[in-house]
Formats: structure tokens, sequence, C-alpha cells
């Protein structure tokens, strides 16, 4: 069964740039920090060393035309952190997610798919690690994704 959900209208906002949604802010981590990114905000958590190939993983299992590239890390004002893949240079580039778990598909922005599979890789990992602290990262990002304007489709996805 394939429960594709495609929205129509068009997101006018970007995570680019830091926005305040529903208080909480995101805000692009500069190239500088990246070295830095997962053991400053994940490093007290097991095996977090294998989070960043685990959310590659998983965009390569839900997303048919995904083949690599640049993503872009960000920090969220309630604590959280995510990672997202960079559209093609001058393009508003469209991914399609499937999700053969649930059966679900939807076609979201580049950041939109990044909350998506970061909530699937944290939420397994925390499962796999039994760890509070990354059900605190999967709950942080879940709130944010929350108030995202791809909110549904997101939800979609992870359902």
């Amino acid at each position: 069964m394939n429960n594709a959900l495609h929205l129509t209208g068009t997101v006018t906002e970007s995570l680019t740039s830091p926005q305040d949604a529903d208080g909480i802010v995101c805000t692009p981590v500069p190239d500088e920090q990246r070295v830095d990114f997962w053991a400053q905000h994940f490093g007290s958590i097991p095996q977090w060393i294998i989070l960043e190939p685990t959310v590659f993983a998983w965009m390569d299992r839900v997303c048919e035309d995904y083949s690599g590239g640049i993503w872009q890390f960000y920090t969220l004002s309630n604590g959280g952190a995510f990672m997202a893949p960079v559209a093609a240079a001058g393009h508003d580039e469209k991914w399609r997610l499937f999700n053969a778990m649930n059966g679900n598909g939807a076609e979201m922005s580049a950041e939109a798919a990044g909350l998506a599979v970061c909530l699937i890789a944290y939420s397994h990992h925390a499962c796999r690690t039994e760890c509070d602290t990354m059900t605190e990262h999967y709950y942080r990002l879940r709130d944010y994704a929350l108030t995202h304007p791809e909110c549904n489709a997101i939800m979609h996805i992870i359902d």
C-alpha cells in the first residue's frame, strides 16, 4: 500500500536562517564548528559515533533518489540538533520519501527530509541503546518538527 502524501502550496520559510517556531529557534552550524557537532551534542550517548552514518543510511533507505551529498547541521534553542541534506545550488529540490515500514510516502523539502530521517534514526538509536539522553534528543527534535511548516509530511513518514 502506498499512502503517498502530496502537499499543495509552497513552503516559504527555510532553515537557512534562524527562525522562531513556537519559541524554538533553529540555527545553522557554521562550517568551522561542524567537526565538533556530534561529540558536542551527542558525546555522552553510547555509540554516538555511528549517528551520522546511520542518518545517511536511513536517507538511503527511505529516499530512492538519494545518492549522497553535503548536509547542513542545525542546532535548536531547546537543546536539539539535527542535519539535513543541502539542495543543489539554485534549486528548490523536493525529496520523495517512502517508509516501507508504515507504507507512507511524502514529498518534502530537504530540511523536512532531514528532520524526518533524523527522527527515525534518533528513535531507533534511543531504543537500541536504552539511553535516556538519546530519548531527550528525539523529543527535542520532535517538538521542533511539530512546529515545522511541513509537519504533516514529516509525521506521515515517521508514523
